[in-house]
């Protein structure tokens, strides 16, 4: 017998819009063939939102969960922001977050977790597609937590309580209480929101992205003619600039200009009267990295009218 990974059944689920076990039930059916299987769920009625998996979902909400001392930032999507504003949407979105704070550490363990009435995360959402008539999707999710201190969330453009258009999550690991640690926590989220780092500090770095980007700093300072000596200052001055662009502790605040963040965190420590690290952050914005369809809006809407 074949073995079904989750990769199989991950892209049976795109192709058919079937829950997770529904998915995995019928490749083990099909001894794991992609095209059997799919055939097997629409022989068993399995796969109500098929027609709909191909079309282009970059709208949604991103939504945000909180308890104690973790959270996680979850992106679920739409083809259209019409339904971001749907109570049903929401409220699905919001559940799911739930589940995936408590139940899952990424997006295929939320999708096969149950979610209610014996039914999994995925499950609801096909039943929701079938209900709304958009395509739509568990996209992704990322997850902190601190052992004592806050994680505390910002989100940007809310259209309803903890969901909206960005939605960042930041850990801050400290004795301090919680509460004391809000405002600092709001501050960098707010800045993470508009600055968009892409790791916390250096060490987070990518080991091959980073020297990938110091050969190509150095190639480009050798087109200066400079000697080597001068050719190696050129390159440190340009990986500090390169730093302060993706690290957040080494991004100078949005709210100054000034200031880095690991300084204002160092700053912060003082005023709550105890050490505080800046452990890790989540940022999500709702459709980045979809390439999205344009559409002619008002002849999509002439068309329906003379259809």
């Amino acid at each position: 017998m074949a073995e079904i990974t989750a990769a199989m059944v991950k892209e049976l689920r795109e192709k058919s819009g079937a829950g997770m076990m529904d998915a995995k039930k019928a490749l083990v059916e099909a001894n794991g063939d992609l095209e059997a299987a799919a055939d097997w769920l629409r022989k068993k009625g399995l796969s109500t939102a098929e027609k709909k998996s191909s079309r282009t979902a970059a709208e949604g909400l991103v939504a945000l969960a909180i308890k104690g001392n973790k959270g996680v930032a979850l992106e679920v999507n739409a083809e259209t922001d019409f339904v971001g504003r749907n109570e049903e949407f929401q409220s699905f979105v919001s559940k799911a977050a739930g589940v995936a704070l408590e139940k899952a550490d990424n997006i295929e363990a939320l999708a096969a977790a149950s979610l209610e009435g014996g039914k999994t995360v995925q499950d609801g959402l096909t039943t929701l597609i079938a209900k709304i008539g958009e395509n739509m999707k568990l996209r992704r999710m990322g997850k902190v937590s601190v052992s004592k201190g806050a994680v505390i969330g910002y989100m940007h453009n809310a259209v309803a309580p903890n969901m909206g258009k960005i939605g960042v999550l930041v850990a801050l690991e400290s004795d301090a209480a919680p509460e004391k640690l809000q405002g600092l926590g709001k501050q960098i989220a707010m800045h993470v929101a508009a600055a968009f780092p892409k790791c916390l500090d250096r060490h987070s770095i990518d080991p091959a992205a980073l020297e990938k980007e110091k050969e190509f700093l150095r190639e480009q300072a050798k087109t200066s003619g400079k000697p080597a000596d001068i050719i190696e200052k050129m390159l440190e001055g340009r990986l500090r600039k390169f730093y302060e662009e993706i690290c957040l502790l080494d991004q100078l605040s949005v709210m100054d200009g000034e200031t880095r963040i690991s300084q204002i965190v160092e700053n912060a420590a003082k005023e709550v009267g105890a050490p505080v690290k800046l452990t890790g952050f989540v940022r999500l914005q709702l459709g980045e990295g979809i390439e999205k369809e344009e559409k002619d809006f008002a002849a999509e809407v002439a068309a329906v009218a003379n259809g």
